[in-house]
């Protein structure tokens, strides 16, 4: 059976899937067969396998960091909140349910075995499993039915390192207080502390970490810097890091709205490694301004609810007159869906809106049902071949006054040939169900080199890295952070001593 070790955070955003990330490429380039491993989580933010399964991307980032095809079976159990009360459940790839969180939280015993085999059946290919946890291990109130904190870690018979985050202040007081609100059982698996996002001297941190190791002897490992290093960031807490004004430095301005449900922000990330373009997120109509290009409304887990939020808060009204004065735009899955004439919804898959008017950019109708289309997708634009995913519920048909953005060719590999998205008939306003779209370096650059030349600048040759040969760079800059900042010697202990507590178990 595999080595394990499981990074449980004091909070979200604690930076315990980047950690994890960190510690898989580590191992990779150690030559050892290494997996991440979360079993379940909370995002809207999610990725399509080859086979078409569904899973969190924080696992995604992870696998490619471990040198890995994504596997649903790192991540058995996703929930996608849809309002505050309500999820959908995915369990290995695909739907299983709508849930409240009560009703949820009484059927995860039944998850429990699954889960536990699932864990089993990567723990017997691999050298080592990297675990992650989900928020905090000390929801007191949550901690009977755990199946992803301590649960797990008690399932897997994996030590734990607690990974604190400084950033947020308060680091000794959230350290302390998560170790000592656990039972004394789980208190035990805590072998190692690593603090997270340190700005300054850590000198100043040494009588703070003996404090702390002597209150709950457990050992300071390592304290991580704050960095500039470029990952996907899952959880929508990251969109408050994200530029909210322009960088007047770069000549393109891509404004993105940033939805109430919003999903997929990823999609964004290759365009923010663009020399020449500055992305920033707004949630106001204040804030938005006139972009000279790519006003892109993004992906949606409810569209309906986000379409009335941009009514209420009179984000619609600016877009349109963005649109009016010169502004490109263009809306990705649950944005391209809003751009239409109308969203029907008579079933209340979404919500209980049943029908309400879009934007009218695009002569669209959607209409919502319950059959969830997850699948990769080939798609070809002129001559171009675009590379993407997809994840919706709803059908899009266009009026006489738009035509396909593209045609796709293949789904989950298997040939096909049906048109994807709309563009109006100026070509000033385009949609598509694509997610990844501006992965594909070749047609982003012509689409930017484009707008560069409506505003009279030169086209740029595209010389940026190709997005995944970028993330590569990443990881290796994650690795070595993390080797110059934790004490290995002691967590490759913790790791080796994994093995000889399963067998005590």
């Amino acid at each position: 059976m595999a080595q394990s070790v499981m990074f449980q955070g004091t909070a979200s955003d604690s930076g315990k899937s980047w950690v994890a990330a960190a510690f898989c490429r580590v191992l990779k380039q150690r030559g050892l067969r290494v997996v991440p491993f979360k079993s379940q989580n909370m995002a809207l933010n999610s990725f399509i396998t080859e086979h078409g399964d569904e899973m969190g991307r924080a696992q995604v980032f992870q696998a490619e960091a471990a040198g890995v095809k994504p596997d649903p079976r790192m991540n058995p159990v996703l929930l996608k909140p849809s309002t505050d009360q309500d999820s959908q459940v995915i369990v290995m790839g695909h739907v299983l349910a709508d849930m409240n969180a009560v009703t949820y939280h009484q059927y995860k015993p039944k998850l429990k075995p699954r889960v536990k085999a699932i864990y089993d059946d990567l723990a017997a290919e691999n050298d080592v499993v990297v675990l992650e946890g989900a928020g905090s291990p000390a929801e007191i109130n949550l901690n009977d039915r755990d199946i992803v904190n301590m649960g797990m870690a008690a399932m897997a018979h994996s030590p734990v390192v607690l990974v604190a985050d400084i950033d947020k202040g308060g680091v000794f007081a959230a350290i302390y207080g998560t170790i000592k609100l656990l039972p004394l059982a789980d208190q035990q698996r805590i072998k190692g502390i690593i603090i997270n996002k340190f700005r300054g001297d850590k000198r100043l941190l040494e009588s703070g970490n003996q404090m702390i190791e002597s209150l709950t002897g457990v050992p300071v490992i390592g304290v991580l810097p704050m960095t500039d290093i470029d990952l996907d960031e899952e959880d929508s807490v990251a969109l408050t890091r994200k530029l909210r004004r322009r960088d007047q430095s770069k000549a393109l301005d891509v404004a993105v709205i940033d939805l109430n449900k919003i999903s997929n922000f990823t999609d964004f990330h290759s365009l923010e490694i663009q020399p020449d373009v500055s992305v920033r997120y707004v949630r106001y109509a204040e804030e938005l301004l006139i972009p000279d290009l790519l006003l892109i409304i993004p992906g949606s887990k409810n569209t309906n609810e986000d379409l009335q939020a941009l009514k209420e808060t009179g984000l619609d009204q600016a877009i349109l007159r963005a649109h009016q004065q010169g502004s490109m735009v263009a809306g990705i899955c649950g944005g391209y869906q809003i751009l239409g004439q109308q969203l029907q919804d008579p079933e209340e898959v979404e919500s209980t809106i049943t029908q309400q008017k879009g934007l009218g950019l695009l002569d669209t109708v959607t209409q919502f049902n319950q059959h969830k289309i997850t699948t990769q997708a080939t798609a070809k634009r002129g001559h171009l071949v675009l590379n993407g995913y997809e994840i919706h519920m709803g059908t899009t048909v266009l009026g006489p006054n738009a035509h396909a953005f593209a045609t796709i060719i293949t789904n989950n590999g298997l040939d096909t040939n049906r048109s994807d998205g709309a563009i109006s008939a100026d070509g000033t306003v385009w949609g598509t169900y694509l997610h990844g779209i501006f992965d594909n370096a070749k047609w982003a650059r012509q689409l930017l080199n484009q707008l560069r030349q409506a505003k009279g600048l030169s086209p740029l040759v595209d010389t940026t890295l190709s997005l995944s040969a970028y993330k590569e760079q990443q990881y290796d800059k994650l690795a070595q952070t993390f080797e110059d900042n934790v004490d290995m010697s002691k967590l490759n202990q913790i790791l080796s001593a994994s093995v000889i507590d399963e067998g005590e178990a």
